[in-house]
């Protein structure tokens, strides 16, 4: 009976922990509504019209800093107060045109106003805590939107579409198109969505007024009476309609890539090669020094598709939509070889400006939309093929006529997903970095994944967010671990934040307000239920308030440190910030409970496309087909199915994890890293000036003894709001890991060629996959010690090459020339005998332009499609990787597996060499005829032949009784490889007579073959290897004679039954990945024999590899054949994992 109310006390005692109180929920939602409308109240008192409330603070100076036994002293934090906001409006600066930070997101169409509408009706579906809540927010909704449609008319092409401050968005601004998009477009379909009922505000049931009734028009809804006196018909959509008609210019490129910034009332004409403007030559037509910046950046190109798409299913009008997903597609094509997109792009070209990668501000939401496209347009049809013109209100344009159409894939919900799962494992492999005290997400080099910026972006603070809705949950806890301490240690997140000096960046140092922590915090609370994430969101509110406050709005701070305040109150602190957070402590709010495919735009405003307007276009079924191709009239088709199921990717979002499993209720504060976290931070040695604080008596000038306050502990634990009930009572921080570095020196034959070496002049940058040691003289290498899943046991990883840092991935490759005789403690080359690359050398007939050398997988990612039309582009920055083989892995997760074995990187290396040395060459056909020929020879000695191509394959050398070494030979030199002589390719190689015997299990070979005839090639299959090598006769041995037996794998030769081949074709790219691992050594089980049963004298050496379809055919083609032992580097004692041997 005792342990029974024990057991009962304890659950009693650990409920208050594991989740906030009810009560103090409902303070904190109150909170958040008073801090909305604070803002809100006096932007429409003092600013509307226009967009945003202007702040006026004076510099407020450094705190004075002084440290006493450990600890840092602040002596004027605590007492100092700041000029407040001065009110007044912030409007687009018309003197200064360079000013973009302002210009670009402000077009005098009261931009604060549109994007606090959903935040508005979202506090009117929350409970009624307070006075602002329920009924008085939808009231406060349905008059912002009524103060708008007084202001820019109801969009119609009559006197009513006349508003007090313009026609529509019919204005003399040239704003950014990114920016109005997300801001202006996104803020009035989501209103427009509210308005009608397609997203959930409690009480609130938008029905027709009596005796109205439903339009055909898509942009005639049936009114809806309000309490104001307004009649909503569809105003907001129909003004969204007229202000992205006003964007639709900027699309007029050549590349589909739109331009970053329109004239809402006059287009592009600062565009002068648009295709708008006749493609005039810029030279003549306006001043060099003053022509537009046509750079635009992946997340300003790349994330259009969300109010684009909702924008044409709204109206009909698929022109925004297919301008939108084609400006997408068309940023995801020129990613690198590695996955990668870059910042900043040239809308005219397509070039990519500059080589930096990431996560963060030029390239966030792109990654963002690839997912929310897939969510949103999960379960929809297909766009509409035609387009109407009513209801236009400027000239007719459509950007798409420019274009061909794009293929139905790209339309569909798995395309999008795809290219998001695609896109997270390049963010893995390359940005993801764990070479630090903690993981975080890097800047890299787009091309090669090295280190490219020590900072981190306070933009990149929504990737975790966008993890957890991906179901990467495990990883979005982790990654939002890094922004809480950064926020815990400075109150707001720094605009970049430095590692290497872990600091803010000197001069970055701001915060205006920014909502993408809070944003994650909010989406990984969803996904989780930890209530740790609610006293986040309690320190971020308590933080602002205590910070931001100002009499006429909260402002955001120009620097973290100091409090120093900016003059301006950024519009998505409403439409963002607030909405975040007050969803974040709404858990039964209904857009909490939505069963839609709704999603938020990278603005916070939240999108779903209707129902009922979807039941309503559709015109047959879902459960009927048809017989045959849809008519030519037929505007809707069904999406189009992509299997995207694939074992390496997130395909199910995991279930919360159950909090009664713990006493605290919270699975992140028993996390063993945290304090990995706050050492990565510094956040352990920042004084906590929210804990207690003593009195010291500290002596000043002018003062004498003053008393001052300081902080008696660090920061250990993070949120500073955090209940110590909710910490473990027997918790433990696992140990800082201990990095083992070292290093090897290889000896230079003077200073000059030391420092050569130290700057990187002995490297080649051949390939993205990593560097080619030119010349080992005065090389420096670094290396850390890490454990292998691969090998099961502790390895080296080479980190660094003189002063050059290498990404987590990247290889370096040396010349088997150059280390294949060191035996070092510190650096020795081992000679693998399970394995050699065999080499060819292929004649070819048909037309050439570009370089390749064959390998049996693609060494590139590609599109989730079969046809490819999103392959990445090759640019100057990455080394042009053609393929000679048809078997293209269509999973870039799998392709990127497979360059991480020493063949393909190796094979890799040779494709990108050959396009160095002969730019003039292609690769061959991909599918070529499979004609097997019983017997054939090609003699090597021939004149004025076509152009040549290199292939390479991994052959596996025999086991067994009857196994004999491979030939005694000199390797056989690459195209890259110092000893090659590329004015006669051919005396490169050793063997030049061929003969092809088929499987060679029929009987006995006739005496010639072996005896005229270097290399024998045979097929697998048919009989034992033991067999192949008893129907070759005897013969003596000399140079001309068989020298080595080839036995290739392929799927001609596979003996499997025709159900078992389609399985395998049927298979994922990952079944056929692991078995080309599982190809086994060639077994000759007893000694060798001769036809006649004697046993040989000298042993036939023999190999098994394995090619794609239709590259046996090569062979048949071949002039010369050659062979390369494979080398493994080890450093006392361990394998150096990323040293490849070419």
């Amino acid at each position: 009976m005792v342990r029974v109310a024990l057991v009962w006390k304890c659950a009693l005692l650990s409920w208050p922990a594991a989740s906030m109180r009810i009560d103090r929920l409902g303070e904190l939602r109150q909170e958040t509504v008073d801090m909305f409308y604070h803002g809100y109240n006096n932007y429409m008192k003092h600013a509307f019209p226009e967009d945003e409330v202007r702040a006026s603070a004076e510099k407020k100076p450094e705190p004075s800093f002084k440290r006493i036994h450990g600890l840092t002293l602040t002596f004027s934090c605590l007492s100092h107060q700041l000029r407040p906001l001065t009110c007044g409006a912030l409007t687009r600066d018309r003197n200064d045109p360079t000013r973009i930070e302002l210009n670009d997101a402000l077009g005098n169409y009261s931009l604060t106003l549109i994007d606090s509408l959903s935040t508005l009706a979202i506090l009117a579906g929350g409970p009624k805590d307070g006075t602002h809540t329920g009924p008085q927010a939808l009231s406060d909704f349905q008059d912002g939107v009524a103060h708008f449609i007084h202001h820019y008319g109801d969009g119609r092409p009559g006197p009513s579409g006349q508003g007090l401050r313009a026609r529509g968005f019919d204005l003399d601004s040239k704003v950014q198109v990114f920016e109005t998009v997300i801001r202006g477009l996104g803020g009035l379909l989501s209103a427009h969505l509210f308005a009608i009922g397609e997203l959930p505000i409690t009480g609130y049931d938008p029905k027709a007024s009596t005796g109205e009734s439903a339009s055909d028009d898509p942009l005639q809804s049936a009114p809806i009476a309000w309490p104001n006196g307004l009649k909503y018909d569809g105003q907001l959509l129909r003004l969204a309609l007229d202000l992205a008609e006003r964007l639709l210019p900027a699309f007029y490129t050549k590349t589909g890539i739109p331009y970053p910034r329109v004239n809402l009332r006059t287009g592009i004409p600062f565009y002068v090669n648009s295709p708008l403007n006749g493609g005039l030559d810029s030279s003549g037509a306006i001043p060099e020094e003053r022509l537009e910046i046509t750079e635009t950046c992946s997340a300003g190109a790349g994330s259009l598709t969300l109010e684009f798409t909702v924008l044409s299913r709204l109206t009909g009008d698929p022109r925004f939509e297919h301008a939108a997903k084609r400006a997408f597609w068309e940023v995801w094509r020129r990613r690198s070889e590695i996955g990668l997109i870059g910042n900043g792009i040239d809308a005219e070209r397509g070039f990519w400006i500059g080589p930096h990668s990431g996560i963060g501000a030029g390239m966030d939401s792109f990654f963002e939309y690839a997912f929310k496209s897939h969510v949103l347009l999960s379960g929809q049809d297909m766009p509409n093929a035609t387009t109407s013109r009513k209801q236009s209100t400027t000239n007719w344009l459509d950007p798409n006529s420019l274009h061909d159409p794009l293929p139905r894939e790209m339309h569909s919900s798995d395309a999008f997903l795809q290219t998001w799962h695609e896109a997270h494992a390049s963010v893995k492999r390359h940005i993801y970095t764990d070479r630090s005290h903690f993981p975080y997400y890097s800047n890299s080099h787009r091309a090669t994944g090295q280190p490219y910026t020590m900072w981190i972006d306070s933009l990149g603070a929504f990737y975790p967010g966008l993890l957890a809705l991906a179901g990467e949950v495990d990883e979005a806890i982790e990654a939002n671990l890094v922004y809480t301490a950064l926020w815990t240690r400075y109150s707001a997140l720094p605009e970049r934040w430095s590692i290497r000096e872990s600091n803010v960046e000197p001069g970055i140092g701001w915060w205006p307000g920014r909502p993408e922590f809070i944003e994650s915090t909010y989406h990984i609370y969803r996904a989780t239920k930890d209530p740790w994430y609610l006293h986040v969101g309690e320190m971020v509110l308590k933080d602002i308030r205590r910070r931001c406050y100002a009499p006429c709005g909260w402002a955001g701070l120009q620097d973290v440190r100091t409090g120093e305040k900016q003059n301006r109150m950024e519009s998505f602190f409403l439409g963002e910030t607030a909405k975040y957070m007050y969803l974040l402590f709404d858990a039964d709010h209904p857009l909490n409970k939505l069963d839609a495919a709704y999603v938020f735009t990278t603005e916070g405003h939240p999108l779903v496309i209707p129902v009922k307007k979807h039941e309503r276009r559709t015109r047959r079924s879902r459960g009927t087909t048809t017989g045959g191709k849809a008519s030519a009239g037929q505007s809707h088709e069904r999406s189009v199915s992509v299997s995207h199921v694939d074992r390496n990717f997130t395909n199910t979002c995991p279930a919360p994890p159950r909090s009664d499993l713990l006493l605290t209720g919270s699975f992140t504060a028993a996390r063993r890293d945290l304090f990995g976290v706050s050492r990565f931070t510094n956040l352990y040695n920042t004084p906590n000036m929210h804990g207690p604080l003593q009195e010291v008596l500290v002596h000043e000038e002018n003062k004498g003894l003053v008393t001052k306050y300081r902080a008696v502990s660090n920061h250990t634990l993070f949120p500073w709001t955090l209940p110590p009930t909710m910490l473990p009572p027997d918790g433990m921080c696992a140990a800082p890991p201990q990095r083992i570095i070292s290093a090897i020196e290889f000896p230079a034959a003077d200073a000059a060629s030391s420092l050569m070496s130290r700057f990187g002049a002995s490297l080649d940058w051949l390939s993205y996959l990593g560097p080619t040691v030119k010349s080992l003289e005065g090389l420096r290498l670094q290396l850390e010690r890490e454990f292998s899943q691969r090998y099961g046991e502790h390895v080296w990883k080479i980190t660094h090459v003189g002063n050059t840092q290498l990404g987590r991935h990247e290889t370096v490759f040396f010349h088997a020339e150059h280390v294949r005789h060191l035996r070092d403690e510190a650096f020795t080359a081992l000679r693998r005998k399970d394995v050699v690359d065999i080499q060819l050398l292929v004649e070819t007939s048909f037309p050439t332009n570009a370089s390749a050398s064959s390998a049996s997988s693609s060494s590139y990612p590609t599109s989730p499609f079969s046809d490819d039309p999103l392959a990445p582009e090759h640019t100057s920055s990455s080394p042009s990787v053609l393929v000679g083989s048809s078997q293209h892995n269509n999973q870039q997760q799998g392709s990127l597996n497979n360059v991480l074995q020493s063949e393909s990187l190796f094979q890799h290396i040779l494709r990108a060499v050959t396009s160095v040395f002969d730019p003039s060459e292609t690769t061959a056909p991909g599918d070529d005829d499979d004609a097997a020929t019983s017997s054939s020879s090609r003699d090597g000695n021939s004149s004025n032949r076509p152009p040549l191509l290199f292939y390479s394959w991994q052959a596996l050398t025999s086991i067994g009784a009857g196994s004999s070494p491979v030939p005694t030979i000199l390797d056989t030199p690459s195209p890259h490889s110092p000893s090659y002589d590329p004015s006669d390719p051919v005396a490169n190689f050793p063997w030049t007579s061929i003969y092809f015997a088929d499987t060679a299990c029929a009987g006995p070979l006739p005496e010639s073959i072996p005896r005229d005839h270097q290399v024998l090639i045979l097929r697998r299959g048919g009989c034992s290897f033991s067999d192949k090598i008893r129907n070759i006769p005897g013969f003596v041995p000399r140079k001309s004679a068989l020298q080595l037996v080839i036995v290739v794998d392929d799927p001609v030769s596979n003996t499997r039954t025709t159900g078992q081949r389609q399985q395998q074709q049927r298979g994922s790219g990952k079944e056929q990945q692991q078995e080309e691992e599982e190809l086994p050594r060639p077994l000759l089980e007893s000694e060798q024999l001769t036809p006649n049963g004697i046993t040989r004298v000298h042993g036939v050496p023999l190999v098994l590899m394995r090619v794609g379809r239709g590259e046996y055919s090569l062979f048949e083609r071949a002039v010369g054949v050659g062979m390369r032992r494979k080398y493994t580097i080890q450093s006392q004692g361990h394998i150096i994992e990323n040293a490849v041997v070419l």
